[in-house]
Parts: structure tokens; C-alpha cells; sequence
């Protein structure tokens, strides 16, 4: 495989007159010694003078208007807003706050099952170090992440009520 490379490689210099003046009698002899140089040195250049007389075509002037003409013929997917009903959305945020809510409540009920009442959750709160939870890192970028994104959402809802009073104005 090797010697194929090789021979391909000094063909082409030599078709390409980049070949050295030692090297082009040495490739001449081979040329007309082995049968092997010859096919591969016609090969070669039938190659160059299809690449000579072959000419690339340029795209025509219209050819993105044609493309674009093509594309407003398919039918286009509608804007989510005409697909995505927003009360089944509404609703599935009410499902995951209340049972958010009513994990809490659970939560504290059960705090507060014991002996004491509301004293035996007053104290077991008293009780907990809330230091080791905010002093880890990850907790902190996550704390720091969910205040920026309830900031863009907090900006989102008021730029929208502002685009409302603008319409009606």
C-alpha cells in the first residue's frame, strides 16, 4: 500500500512538473518499462484534464428566492400559543402548589403530633442549625440561581402588564 502511495505521489509531481531533475528521467524509464506506472500515469491524467475542462456552476441570482418561494408553500407548524392550552398548563402548576402545600402541612402536622403540641414544634424548630445548610456552596449558587430566575420571571410578568396598559392607553 505503501509503494501504491509512493508511486501516486511521484506521478502526480511528475504530471504536475514538481518533480525533481533527477527524479523525472528515473520516472520516464518507469514509464515506459512497467505496465503497472503506465495505467496509473494515463489514470492520472485523465484525471487532470477532467478536472481542466470541467467547470463549476455558479447557483443562479434567484436561487434563494426560489428556496424561500418552495418553503412558504409547505405547511408551516402554528405558534405554540395557538396549540398549548394555557388552563391545562394553570392547572398543572395548581396540582404540584398544592401538593407542595400539602406536604407541609403533613410535614408539620406530624412535627407536632407529640406530647407538647405547637411547644414541641416551636422547640424542635429552635433546635434545628440552619448554619450547616447555607454555609455549603451548592446550596448557595442554588439559592443565588433561583433569585436571579425569579428575577426574570418577576420582570417578565411586569413587562407584560406593562405592554397591556400600553394597548389600552
Amino acid at each position: 500500500m505503501n509503494t501504491q502511495h509512493n508511486m501516486e505521489e511521484r506521478l502526480w509531481n511528475f504530471i504536475d512538473g514538481t518533480a525533481s531533475a533527477e527524479e523525472k528521467p528515473v520516472i520516464e524509464k518507469l514509464l515506459e518499462s512497467d505496465t503497472a506506472w503506465k495505467e496509473k500515469y494515463n489514470e492520472l491524467l485523465e484525471v487532470t484534464r477532467l478536472l481542466q475542462s470541467s467547470r463549476l456552476d455558479a447557483p443562479s441570482m434567484r436561487f434563494t428566492k426560489n428556496v424561500m418561494e418552495e418553503i412558504t408553500k409547505l405547511h408551516i407548524a402554528p405558534a405554540t400559543k395557538t396549540y398549548i392550552n394555557k388552563k391545562i398548563i394553570w392547572s398543572i402548576g395548581i396540582f404540584f402548589i398544592a401538593l407542595f402545600v400539602g406536604f407541609l402541612i403533613y410535614g408539620f402536622g406530624q412535627a407536632g403530633s407529640g406530647s407538647g403540641g405547637e411547644d414541641m414544634v416551636a422547640k424542635n424548630l429552635n433546635k434545628i442549625d440552619f448554619s450547616k445548610f447555607f454555609s455549603n456552596t451548592w446550596v448557595n449558587v442554588f439559592m443565588m440561581i433561583n433569585v436571579v430566575l425569579g428575577l426574570f420571571l418577576l420582570d417578565n410578568y411586569l413587562g407584560s402588564k406593562r405592554k397591556a396598559y400600553r394597548k389600552e392607553a
